[in-house]
């Protein structure tokens, strides 16, 4: 798998690949190699993607659904023949499981280009209100600043969208895992997306983001990253009043109800907490547990976790890779670290890492967390689950509204889940919950449902109908 991989020195604007200067290397998460090169973007770059994208708009706003349903279906059919390879950059640049990394980091893009083409299927902008037509209409010129935990998934789950609403545009992929992109631009071409239509420009945050952020030529930007970085991006956009949508971060909770099954609940926090190393906004990294079974729960988790095996993401014995970066590495393992200072214990793994080579890092469980604790309030982005207990003395009721407090207790509000034996009793506590997503014992992933958060995990949704329409203006038409 570990074959050569290709470098690219230019970005993708007006149809054409366009010659960059400067280089960002790329390195393989597990071997810690540089294995490719990309340009280094500038304001420069931004101002001719663009232009493209606003000469190609007029045009591709008023190509009928039916044709761009056709466009967006060919795309997933070209991406489903190139999933191994796209899989395989995945995996090297973001230290996915490769077989994870086919399954999901490849096939949910699939998924979001496939149902777009779908939902335009029968789809009419115009519906009657009174003496009202009310039309809606695609935003404009799209920006679109993606990460590097699910890089092609995060692209698709604005590209297609944007596409199917009739917008065009600029596309910024994170500079950490930017390979898939730029095969990605080769896939749009050859299913007929139009010159100008989308852009890529590849490059820094600080340079290229802020660039297009500040553009009064984009209409819409839409970003996913961290929270801080979210901030930044939409008050450089308030400068030009344009539409900003968010997907930030998350400190999820998964509340564990006294009647719930312990040994099921555990491994289902363990899943949804160590799933592509813990890189992952939606992950489930706070244990919610009753205070009279915490020690069983702690028991439960720290032994599963042990057992849980680490190492080359192209060996099919692996569950878990590599983190990303030397950075994120160092970062995670700080957090282990400062919790151990304020008070946690450890359960599992902890700050040595497991490889001498390679960006890992142990998957490690930490018990006694309390509310206070920074690896309670903070986003880890790494393989690190905390258990916290709630008081489970008293009523039903009262059981509930201590667990509800304890899950709410956080800034963010992306994702949550709950564990009971009744199901009815843990449909009523997620209700509760303030999160975007909230699954119920152990609800499937459903990439067609909207997908985004409350309070600081950002602002809009993704992903199937909700997602379609945050590309839409609404205009009312008075008769």
């Amino acid at each position: 798998m570990r074959t050569p991989v290709k470098s690219w020195d230019s970005h993708w604007i007006d149809g054409r690949w366009v010659p960059g200067a400067g280089a960002i290397e790329v390195t393989d998460s597990h071997t810690e190699e540089v294995i490719a090169t990309v340009p280094e973007g500038t304001a420069a770059e931004v101002e001719l993607a663009v232009d493209a994208a606003r000469r190609a708009f007029p045009a591709w706003s008023a190509t009928p659904a039916k044709e761009r349903a056709a466009i967006l279906q060919a795309v997933a059919d070209g991406m489903h023949e190139r999933q191994t390879e796209l899989a395989t950059l995945i995996s090297r640049e973001v230290g996915t499981p490769f077989m994870l990394a086919n399954l999901v980091q490849t096939g949910l893009p699939n998924v979001s280009f496939s149902s777009m083409a779908e939902l335009l299927d029968g789809w009419e902008p115009d519906s009657r209100q009174g003496n009202s037509i009310i039309t809606r209409e695609p935003v404009g010129v799209v920006a679109a600043i993606t990460p590097w935990n699910y890089p092609l998934h995060q692209i698709a789950a604005k590209i297609a969208p944007a596409l199917a609403a009739g917008c065009t545009v600029v596309l910024k992929p994170s500079e950490v895992a930017p390979l898939n992109a730029f095969v990605l631009m080769e896939i749009l071409d050859a299913a007929g997306v139009p010159a100008g239509v989308v852009n890529l420009v590849c490059g820094t945050g600080p340079v290229v983001g802020e660039a297009l952020a500040a553009h009064p030529g984009v209409d819409m930007i839409t970003f996913t990253g961290s929270t801080a970085a979210g901030r930044r991006v939409a008050a450089v956009a308030a400068q030009t009043v344009k539409k900003v949508a968010l997907e930030l971060g998350g400190k999820s909770p998964l509340v564990v109800l006294p009647d719930a099954d312990m040994g099921n609940a555990v491994l289902r926090s363990l899943t949804g907490c160590f799933i592509n190393s813990g890189q992952t906004c939606s992950a489930l990294t706070r244990l919610v547990v009753p205070a009279s079974r915490a020690a069983e729960v702690e028991e439960l988790a720290g032994g599963f976790a042990a057992f849980a095996t680490v190492g080359d993401p192209f060996d099919p014995a692996h569950q878990l890779g590599p983190l990303v970066s030397a950075l994120q590495r160092d970062r995670v393992r700080a957090h282990i670290g400062r919790a151990l200072d304020q008070g946690a214990r450890l359960l599992a793994g902890g700050v040595e890492p497991p490889h001498e080579t390679g960006f890992y890092v142990q998957p490690t469980v930490l018990g006694g967390v309390t509310g206070d604790m920074a690896v309670a309030q903070e986003e880890v982005f790494g393989p690190v689950l905390v258990v916290q207990s709630y008081d489970d003395g008293g009523t039903e009721q009262e059981q509930d509204d201590a667990a509800v407090a304890v899950a709410n207790d956080t800034v963010y509000g992306l994702a949550a889940g709950v564990f009971g034996g009744d199901p009815e009793r843990a449909l009523r506590v997620a209700r509760r919950i303030r999160a975007g997503q909230v699954e119920v014992n152990g609800g499937a992933f459903n990439p067609v449902a909207p997908f985004g958060g409350y309070r600081q995990s950002g602002v809009g949704r993704e992903l199937g109908s909700f997602g379609f329409e945050e590309y839409l203006e609404v205009k009312a038409i008075q008769l």
